[in-house]
């Protein structure tokens, strides 16, 4: 899913004439993080509002820690907070009156536990997230045995999978993976000797199409799971549940709006769709383009698009 990548301040052979005046000059800094469509997501924005004239500069940043920085306007825009891991700490950044939600990005998030379908036989029960404690031990690996491992995203991106494993009582140790690409690399492997495996996967992504396998099924999520032990199958502990789905948001330093009012409009306008990004992540980490020329790529083939959010 999510890959670190370095991304060119410009791409070398695509230039992007200015629209119009903009109203400064002072780059407009957009944080890109630790997966290939984040990032993928973040140079087409800014190649749109470099076609608009802005000044841009990419700056990579830590998904939550992110917010400390909008907060005080050293950040200004970040392109993607998955409803399904940083709707708190986006909520908590807009109350405090410096962050401010730039609306919907075009994406509905998934993250959960994906396991594949080979592990059906091994697990019987499954979906189920019950069927888990059952048969924990068939997930086990030489460094979490007796219990079974989880296999995280980067520490990084949250989802409170400890949190989960201890409120519900499961027999697993989560141990995360260093980056996205280790994540997948690790699902292939297990994949192609249909070993053992239970980790994070989500959409938009390529890996739901590629691989056959389900998420497991966790007891709803609600709000009150996450804030209140009293809700939920574990009456003594919070996030006993599963993980929300949701709009991947747009937030923005709230001094956005009033120095580049332009671009703030232009913000709120750009979208991409789930099976947008799908395409654009598959061709950088399965067909090995670079992020650079698949946005480019993305940019020639949606002129008319952008030229609308620009007018």
């Amino acid at each position: 899913m999510k890959r670190i990548a370095t991304c060119a301040a410009a791409l070398a052979a695509f230039t992007f004439p200015a629209m119009a005046e903009v109203e400064s000059q002072d780059p407009i800094r957009l944080t890109t993080h630790d997966w290939t469509g984040q990032i993928v997501n973040t140079t087409i924005l800014k190649n749109v509002l470099e076609k608009a004239g802005y000044n841009v500069e990419l700056v990579q940043a830590d998904y939550i820690a992110q917010f400390a920085g909008l907060k005080t306007g050293d950040l200004h825009v970040a392109s993607e907070i998955w409803e399904t891991t940083g709707r708190e700490a986006m909520d908590e950044a807009v109350a405090t009156g410096n962050v401010v939600n730039m609306g919907e990005g075009g994406m509905i998030a998934i993250e959960e536990w994906w396991y594949p379908s080979y592990m059906e036989e091994r697990c019987p029960g499954l979906p189920n997230w019950e069927a888990l404690q059952d048969c924990a031990g068939e997930f086990a690996t030489s460094e979490t045995a007796p219990l079974g491992r989880y296999l995280g995203g980067p520490v990084t991106w949250g989802g409170f999978d400890e949190e989960r494993v201890e409120a519900l009582g499961l027999d697993f140790e989560v141990v995360h993976a260093g980056t996205d690409a280790a994540l997948f690399a690790e699902l292939e492997s297990a994949y192609q000797r249909e070993a053992p495996i239970v980790l994070w996967l989500y959409s938009p992504h390529w890996a739901p199409a590629k691989y056959e396998g389900k998420y497991v099924e966790f007891p709803p999520y609600s709000k009150e799971c996450y804030e209140d032990p009293s809700h939920g199958v574990n009456p003594d502990a919070a996030y006993d549940c599963g993980k929300p789905t949701g709009p991947i948001w747009k937030v923005a330093w709230s001094g956005v709006e009033e120095k580049w009012p332009g671009a703030a409009e232009i913000i709120r306008d750009y979208t991409l769709t789930n099976e947008e990004m799908g395409a654009m992540v598959s061709a950088v980490d399965l067909d090995g383009k670079s992020i650079d020329d698949v946005a480019a790529e993305w940019m020639a083939s949606n002129e008319a698009k952008v030229d609308g959010w620009i007018n």
